[in-house]
């Protein structure tokens, strides 16, 4: 029987591998700042991915090339060398062509030298160059000065080793036993596993900065959860390295088995995303493309406020982590996206919050993280403008989470859901109502100060909200969410008079009231009375110490 996992484990993926990785990696940093250090890292296990997946087809032509039953077949070595460095047979598999000047093997051979930052720049280069949707995706400042070359070859080593564990090696912990064929199993996850391991540790070791790339995964985990996106258009504009689409693709995958995916594992989402940073624009672009997912983040960075490259998208989910309580944007005051009213110039909360509306489809859903102070905020018209959306019946759900989730603040935020028809005939009629949950007091420290929300908290998260919404989910969860009642103290859903009378205030806290406490089923009666003879009890004793205290005092000259 398997060694139950403790709480912590539970709530983040198996990640013994990636965190020796982390280490060894973290020990060749040396004074090297983090925020630069991860460029250098993550460009190389990009540019490892690529490689290991041109091999992998490598060998499969070759395989193909040697069978007399196949297409492929020639006889002489020359011939098919010519297969081999087909490039159209690597592309028509969506194979990027990887030159042989970038190959991994070229670099590793070549680790030791005191040239290996121009060779790695110079492989950077080739690859942007013979696969154009690549351009200017890549690092390439490796043979800069500043970076210590015998380091850089012992990352490039260290980086080696991920194709020397198979994927059943890392999930079951035994980490370097390999069966035969395994280093062809061990593909994008290992590499993916690895490059999400790494983007969250360089979060954490740039603290605030991190915040601007990195969403925590717990956090990324409830939104999607909660957004169930299985087919459609998904929208993140301001979608840092690509966290949620990454878990969006996760999302689908993980409930292939019906679950409305009609049993498909195939991910039927398009993704649209913009980023105003280019640098973690690219780590988006990365981060796609070492999970084989494709996404339409624009072509180039920009301003979402000052040029929205989707201007007409009209998406089923937009889910995004927008920058908290941002006072340094730009604002058109005859902008279309202001419909609710004009967002003020020093809190772009709720100018985030329009633009997530004005590009919701029909029937489309938004989840979003803001500070905490968008649920109750009056000032600069931003009550005005919530009361505005809440009148329009926009407002699904909102969750209050814990402090300490995020790199970039220890503030707690929440979570808002918005829904463009509360009866789309997918659920049940909801309108008028708004679900309102307090997770505040869910999650478990990881650290001296991070919180994270383990798996079951996010899945009780999420199945409320199903429950509530009348949704399908439930019955091939398994959940034991069967049909939704408010829980004093963590759920309740409210009607949008009530919301009003409250003055358009959507703190989860005013709603949910008080946690039940446990009810012992003893007569209100007998109890009181039980309680009034241990206080009198209590007062009697009290009187006792009080004598013997002032005999005690007399006795030393100090009586009163």
């Amino acid at each position: 029987m398997a060694k139950k996992k403790s709480a912590k484990k539970d709530s983040s993926a198996n990640l013994g591998f990636e965190a020796k990785m982390w280490l060894a990696a973290d020990k060749l940093r040396n004074n090297m700042d983090a925020a630069e250090y991860k460029h250098v890292v993550l460009g190389l296990i990009f540019l490892k991915y690529i490689s290991d997946s041109f091999n992998e087809q490598r060998e499969r032509l070759d395989s193909e090339s040697r069978n007399p039953d196949s297409d492929l077949y020639v006889e002489e070595e020359s011939e098919r060398y010519e297969v081999l460095e087909d490039r159209d047979e690597y592309l028509a598999e969506n194979v990027f062509w990887v030159p042989p000047e970038a190959r991994w093997k070229h670099l590793q051979d070549n680790a030791k030298q005191p040239t290996i930052g121009k060779l790695v720049d110079d492989a950077m280069e080739a690859v942007e160059r013979d696969n154009p949707q690549l351009k200017g995706m890549l690092p390439k400042n490796y043979a800069r000065p500043a970076l210590d070359k015998q380091r850089l070859g012992e990352l490039i080593d260290l980086i080696a080793t991920i194709e020397l564990v198979a994927k059943s090696d890392v999930d079951s912990g035994n980490e370097g036993q390999k069966e035969p064929g395994d280093v062809l199993h061990r593909s994008k996850d290992i590499l993916g596993r690895v490059y999400e391991y790494f983007l969250s540790q360089f979060a954490s070791a740039e603290g605030k900065k991190g915040g601007q790339f990195y969403t925590p995964g717990c956090v990324v985990r409830v939104l999607v959860e909660m957004l169930a996106p299985y087919n459609g258009r998904v929208y993140d504009p301001c979608c840092g390295s690509g966290g949620m689409f990454v878990q969006a693709d996760k999302f689908i995958k993980a409930h292939a088995s019906g679950n409305g995916n009609g049993g498909k594992a195939k991910v039927d989402i398009a993704i649209y995303g913009q980023e105003s940073n280019p640098t973690t624009r690219r780590l988006a672009m990365m981060n796609l493309a070492i999970r084989g997912i494709e996404g339409n983040l624009g072509p180039e960075h920009a301003d979402t406020f000052r040029r929205d490259l989707h201007k007409d998208l009209k998406a089923d989910y937009v889910i995004a982590n927008p920058p908290f309580n941002d006072s340094d944007w730009y604002r058109c005051d005859e902008d279309v996206r202001w419909k609710y009213g004009l967002p003020p110039k020093g809190n772009a909360n709720f100018a985030w919050v329009q633009h997530f509306i004005h590009h919701l489809a029909p029937n489309g859903f938004a989840g979003f993280v803001l500070a905490n102070g968008s649920m109750s905020s009056n000032q600069s018209g931003e009550g005005e403008i919530r009361q505005a959306i809440i009148e329009a019946d926009l407002v699904d759900c909102m969750v209050a989470l814990p402090g300490q989730l995020f790199y970039s603040t220890q503030i707690p935020v929440c979570l808002w859901f918005l829904a463009r028809n509360k009866n789309d005939g997918q659920r049940r009629d909801r309108r008028g109502e708004t679900l309102f949950m307090d997770a505040r007091k869910l999650g478990t420290m990881i650290d001296r100060v991070h919180r994270e929300l383990t798996d079951q908290d996010v899945q009780r998260i999420a199945d409320t909200y199903h429950a509530w919404q009348g949704a399908d989910f439930l019955a091939a969860r398994n959940s034991p969410l069967a049909a939704y009642s408010d829980i004093p103290g963590f759920c309740r859903s409210a009607k949008k008079e009530e919301i009003a009378e409250q003055g358009y205030v959507l703190t989860p806290g005013r709603y949910v009231g008080a946690e039940a406490v446990e009810d012992d089923d003893e007569p209100f009666e007998e109890k009181i009375q039980q309680l009034t003879q241990e206080l009198y009890s209590q007062f009697e004793e009290s009187a006792k110490l009080e004598a013997a205290i002032r005999a005690n005092l007399e006795g030393l000259g100090y009586g009163g």
